[in-house]
């Protein structure tokens, strides 16, 4: 489904009063998209464009797709911003989405940026979530805890080396849930991930799949988690280590042929607010003229969030995960008209549809891990937007 423009359409610029609270711009919790992280980023509503993509060869549809909408706005071009989730594998739905108002707050400076005619927003207050129940979701605790004991007893056979298995678990609310509500309580208690939300998918990620400056490309790798203490063990951990260095290999792989240059710094050890991982940036220089999604087809999934061999690893999810992931933990981020952008990857994430939210949490399996203490760790990794949810 394509939503289109009219056929005169223009990109319009203005400042706006530095320090206004971003999240009660947003007229309504309806179409809106953002992108924050420590206090600054974007955030938008409306859909000026929009594009969906189903199938094999999304990243080349999309890139294709956002190519000839940078084209059609001729001299207009340089305000537009586009905000793309995409479906953890070729068999979901992806989207790419450009809002009629974007508010950027950067750098001492906030701008609005509207595609076609400007229109005055209608503002509603933003709406606490009431009455929140929970309950299992398509995959539910224990039987994840036996998927989890059956991919252990695969990796000791040498079948594969990581596996990255998720659960979901469910929130329904007396009412419609105020996305605005969500994110301002994601963005305030988790300041040093990116919060986003596309199409419905809001969460705040730790994680930073592909980051696009020029010829110059940056990641955050995570892979090794603990909810216990500092999260220095981590560093001391065979079985930490080797997931770590699994999912740093699977990046620094895909990239090889696109990019010279490659630098990494790690693993240290990143803690947020209930949980910490171990974490290794990686940079390089773009070298053969692909574009941003270009090399996000080529990365994704890496193995902190699929596993080891990747091939081997999608075939035992698909068995035993027994679970719809979506959007979850899947490149989701912007891009601008020069083909820069941020492209996180959908973890602490959940989608919403009215009074209903579904959450989802995963976990990197290897040989030496313990399904009791998997479990544990996908409840704390739900913690993030079900505190917020909750607050």
């Amino acid at each position: 489904m394509t939503t289109t423009l009219p056929e005169r359409t223009s990109v319009h610029l203005r400042e706006v009063e530095h320090g206004t609270d971003l999240w009660t711009l947003p007229p309504n919790g309806d179409a809106m998209v953002s992108w924050m992280h420590d206090g600054g980023g974007m955030i938008g509503w409306g859909e000026a464009a929009r594009f969906e993509f189903t199938g094999p060869g999304q990243y080349e549809q999309a890139a294709r797709t956002w190519s000839g909408f940078v084209s059609s706005l001729g001299g207009d071009a340089a305000g537009a911003v586009a905000f793309v989730s995409f479906s953890f594998d070729h068999r979901g739905r992806s989207v790419l989405i450009v809002p009629k108002v974007l508010v950027t707050q950067r750098d001492g400076r906030s701008r609005v940026t509207t595609v076609g005619p400007e229109t005055p927003p209608q503002r509603s207050p933003i709406a606490r979530p009431v009455g929140v129940r929970w309950s299992e979701g398509a995959l539910p605790r224990a039987r994840w805890r036996d998927a989890v004991a059956e991919a252990v007893g695969r990796l000791r056979l040498g079948e594969l080396d990581k596996v990255v298995l998720a659960r979901d678990l469910l929130a329904e609310a007396d009412g419609p849930i105020d996305p605005r509500f969500l994110l301002r309580e994601l963005a305030q208690r988790h300041p040093q991930c990116w919060t986003f939300t596309v199409d419905g998918l809001i969460g705040a990620t730790p994680e930073m799949l592909l980051r696009r400056r020029g010829d110059q490309v940056t990641s955050r790798v995570l892979a090794g988690s603990s909810w216990s203490g500092d999260g220095e063990h981590l560093l001391d951990s065979p079985s930490y280590r080797d997931e770590h260095d699994f999912a740093v290999e699977s990046l620094l792989t895909a990239i090889a042929p696109h990019c010279a240059d490659v630098r990494t710094s790690g693993p240290s050890v990143l803690r947020l607010r209930n949980i910490a991982h171990l974490a290794t940036d990686v940079s390089a220089t773009l070298t053969s003229g692909v574009d941003l999604l270009g090399l996000t087809a080529a990365v994704h999934p890496t193995a902190a969030v699929g596993g080891t061999p990747r091939r081997a690893a999608a075939k035992l999810i698909a068995e035993l995960e027994d679970l719809d992931r979506g959007r979850y933990a899947a490149p989701v981020g912007w891009l601008d008209a020069s083909g820069d952008g941020e492209l996180g990857i959908a973890l602490r994430c959940a989608q919403l549809s009215g009074p209903r939210a579904r959450l989802f949490a995963g976990c990197g399996i290897v040989a030496e891990s313990d399904p009791d203490v998997e479990v544990h760790e996908t409840d704390a990794k739900f913690a993030a937007v079900r505190e917020a949810l909750s607050a």
